[in-house]
């Protein structure tokens, strides 16, 4: 498939279910998991995820716990807590027949001595009605549609401190099968079945990583360190085993030290090495293709099961992960979005393939109903790190489950969120750069400008240092579309040093940017004038007076009022009283600058700031948010000053106090998007007829979920 084709293929299935208004999936809902336990402030996570039968509840792995977690999800808008159920050791999967849990349970003592149970819970009242010892190791289980066996994989995982990382290291793993009968474990059926002798990498270590079972009972098991696949009959002698190959990878970006999304890169010969598997329908299944010692082809393959390859995305599984914002540029020399996990279930006449890419926090939807010719349909958001996922088709429901906890660093906890297949509009993204004539990578969207020609004008900060840019955003399509980057240079590279946080039209077709200071990285406070083809024309430094009160925290945002440039700082400065920020003036003709004292509403937790200044009509429009996310979010809001208190005095003066006034509470729109709130609303833009725009910085996808919000509030 080439670049262009797979550019297209992206825009005509996002723009075709936009024109048929066809239905998609939306997320409805999210479960914070320490929401299940009696101290929330423990670490938590939610990693393989299934569903009791009735699909009123969900129940989750959580490892940190060393316990499993149920959601009653009755109302699925409004999931519930249901408690947890200790299981004395690490859960690592879970598969449900009935209202019973079946949990693979890791109880080794060290990487030598590996074993293991397979625990059976009631989801009714979380009652432990069974345990079988499996002699090893577990990773993933799953069972067959008459509900009358499991398949465990016992992966005996290797110390990758030792050896190299490479596999080799015994004991070996294998597979088990445990009868069931009545929702109830046989532990005398347990039959152990051996893989070894079946690859070419270390036939010794084949270490089973993801199974899952067909229609007719058949087992499929992924070797991942193996790259290999291993087919079974029911009675657990081998149907097929073959290598899972490689594929060669072009126009990729392969390096992450240059903070810039450069597509331009291969990799040749890129062993597939696959963790998750399901089935499709019992001739065919799907991989993701994760990677670990050697490879990782970031890409999704269908086999037949007979080892025949029926069909590969390739490259082309990042492109609408790419055109999304949601790229991790620091992943990309270690298997760039890292497709992991997945389900396949049918919903109504169509079949559905959900790929979790764990690097990304996304969804990639795709209709497999005809297993030759995967159809990618949509992108959904989902919370940082999918790790398991599981269809309710007669509900209509999604669930993942999102295995990052980052409270310790005061971030968000660890999520299982919730969607509905709708007759409805897709959701996500609201900001797109499919349909470019070029792929265009994007994030960190910082600053931003409505423009006289209806475009809203974009930059990205600091995250992506090698590639400052502005994007032009056409808002009119829906979703929003990045159409064109352009780069910002100095003497015809790419301008360095800069941490770009506000822009503003020079009305001359060029701009005004803004850049945050860092005064540790040689990264100056300063503002820079712009060409039309984004060239720095003008350089100009804060004058000693803020610079010997300079702090970390700078100018984050950028208008023109006549001859006047504003600037907002964003926390206080040395000279400056707790509560108090400066809105900078710099005078163009007289090159004088001066300053005005904004002041910010207290806060009981972290700080709070400005993130943009507008000037529209007689006010100018200001962000003013914390930096909490979820629960903790008190404040993101819009505020406006009027222009006649914008009268600024000399730096070394008193500076005037101007009176703010909120015009919209911004959390009601961050909480609508059925996530968390998310931390950093960063830019706005009014156009000429007073539509306000608000978008949010997704950090890069740096400990973040990479969704970025763009919307409308309305007109002012």
């Amino acid at each position: 498939m080439t670049f262009k084709s797979v550019c297209l293929t992206s825009v005509l299935a996002l723009t075709a279910g936009q024109a048929l208004a066809e239905t998609n999936f939306n997320r409805i809902s999210s479960f914070a998991t320490p929401r299940n336990n009696a101290d929330t402030a423990a670490e938590s996570a939610a990693e393989i995820i299934a569903a009791s039968d009735d699909g009123l509840t969900l129940v989750y792995t959580d490892s940190p716990l060393g316990a499993i977690g149920m959601i009653d999800i009755t109302d699925p808008a409004k999931p519930q807590p249901k408690g947890t159920v200790d299981m004395d050791a690490e859960p690592t999967s879970v598969t449900v027949i009935g209202n019973t849990a079946f949990v693979a349970v890791n109880t080794s003592q060290s990487y030598t001595a590996p074993s293991g149970k397979l625990v059976s819970v009631d989801l009714a009242d979380g009652t432990v009605t069974g345990s079988c010892d499996l002699g090893g190791q577990p990773d993933s289980a799953a069972h067959t549609d008459a509900g009358d066996l499991v398949a465990v994989a016992i992966e005996n995982e290797r110390d990758e401190d030792l050896g190299d990382g490479r596999v080799g290291q015994m004991p070996a793993g294998y597979m088990v099968t445990i009868a069931v009968a009545d929702e109830a474990l046989d532990c005398d059926s347990l039959v152990q079945i051996d893989l070894t002798g079946l690859t070419e990498i270390a036939p010794e270590d084949p270490e089973p990583e993801f199974v899952d079972i067909n229609g007719l009972g058949e087992i499929a098991v992924t070797l991942q360190e193996n790259n290999a696949i291993v087919v079974l009959n029911a009675d657990g002698s081998v149907l097929s085993q073959f290598s899972a190959g490689a594929v060669d990878l072009n126009g990729i970006d392969a390096t992450d030290e240059r903070a810039a999304l450069i597509f331009t890169e291969s990799q040749p010969g890129r062993l597939r090495e696959p963790d998750g598997l399901q089935w499709i329908d019992d001739d065919h299944f799907m991989l993701a293709n994760e990677g670990d010692m050697d490879g990782g082809s970031r890409s999704i393959t269908v086999f037949h099961k007979d080892g025949t390859l029926v069909w590969e995305s390739g490259a082309g599984f990042e492109t609408p992960i790419i055109q999304a914002g949601h790229y991790p540029d620091r992943r990309s020399d270690a298997k760039g979005v890292e497709p992991e996990g997945m389900e396949i279930a049918t919903f109504g006449d169509v079949t559905y393939a959900f790929i979790l890419s764990e690097r990304a926090s996304t969804v990639s939807v795709y209709d497999v109903s005809d297993p030759a010719n995967p159809v990618f349909t949509q992108l959904l958001p989902s919370g940082i790190s999918p790790e398991g996922a599981i269809a309710i088709p007669s509900r209509g429901l999604l669930a993942t489950a999102n295995e990052v906890d980052l409270g310790e660093d005061g971030g968000v906890r660890a999520h299982v969120m919730l969607y509905e297949l709708q007759n409805a509009p897709a959701a996500y993204p609201q900001l797109t750069s499919a349909g470019a004539e070029e792929l265009i990578g994007w994030g960190a969207i910082s600053g931003m400008v409505a423009a006289d020609d209806g475009m809203i004008y974009a930059v990205n900060d600091s995250f992506y240092g090698y590639q400052p840019r502005i994007f032009t955003i056409d808002p009119a399509q829906q979703p929003a579309r990045i159409i064109a980057a352009t780069e910002i240079t100095r003497a015809g590279r790419p301008a360095q040093k800069l941490d770009l946080e506000g822009i503003t039209t020079d009305g001359e077709g060029g701009f005004w940017v803004a850049s945050e200071g860092r005064s540790d990285r040689l990264t100056p406070h300063a503002i820079y004038r712009l060409n039309s083809a984004g060239e720095i024309t003008q350089e100009i430094a804060i004058p000693p007076a803020l610079a010997a009160v300079e702090k970390r925290f700078g100018f984050e945002g950028i208008t023109q009022v006549g001859n006047t440039l504003w600037l907002a700082v964003q926390r206080e400065w040395g000279d400056d009283a707790k509560g108090f920020v400066k809105l900078v003036a710099y005078n163009i003709e007289t090159e004088k600058w001066g300053a005005v004292l904004y002041p910010l509403d207290p806060v009981d937790t972290g700080w709070i700031g400005l993130s943009e200044i507008v000037a529209h009509g007689d006010h100018v429009y200001l962000v003013e948010r914390d930096n909490q996310i979820g629960d903790a979010a008190k404040i993101k809001q819009i505020t406006r000053v009027a222009l006649s208190e914008m009268q600024p005095a000399p730096l070394d003066g008193e500076l005037k106090v101007v009176t703010k006034e909120v015009v919209r509470d911004l959390i009601p729109d961050l909480a609508a998007n059925a996530g968390y709130v998310v931390d950093k609303v960063e830019g706005l833009a009014i156009a000429a007829d007073g539509t306000v725009f608000v978008s949010t910085d997704n950090d890069g996808v740096d400990d973040s979920s990479g969704e970025t919000f763009f919307w409308t509030v309305g007109k002012f």
